[in-house]
């Protein structure tokens, strides 16, 4: 018995809804990473159920590279955060609109 393809597909739409709703709401810094986590995951799954269902190993291996995406995309991050606590104190998004070079 296999999983119809409707429940990942609702799986990730709702786990992609929920990142979407943290990068929209939310002022702080790490919660914007995490955000964009849970979306970047909510890819892999789509790609992977494609790829399971369709019988072939392209969507895994667009996922192992979103994998890779997202952890550069974290390190970045988490460089640009130590930024903002040096200087701000803080990790509110909205305080930084006096970054300059």
């Amino acid at each position: 018995m296999t999983v119809p393809m409707n429940y990942y597909l609702v799986l990730s739409a709702a786990v992609f809804c929920i990142g979407l709703f943290g990068i929209l709401t939310r002022e702080n810094a790490l919660m914007f990473l995490i955000s964009v986590e849970l979306m970047l995951n909510a890819a892999n799954i789509n790609l992977i159920a494609f790829s399971y269902f369709h019988g072939n190993l392209t969507g895994q291996v667009f996922a192992l590279f979103t994998i890779g995406l997202a952890a550069a995309e974290v390190a970045i991050g988490i460089g640009i955060i130590l930024v903002l606590v040096r200087n701000f104190r803080d990790v509110d998004v909205t305080k930084a609109t006096t970054m300059r070079w």
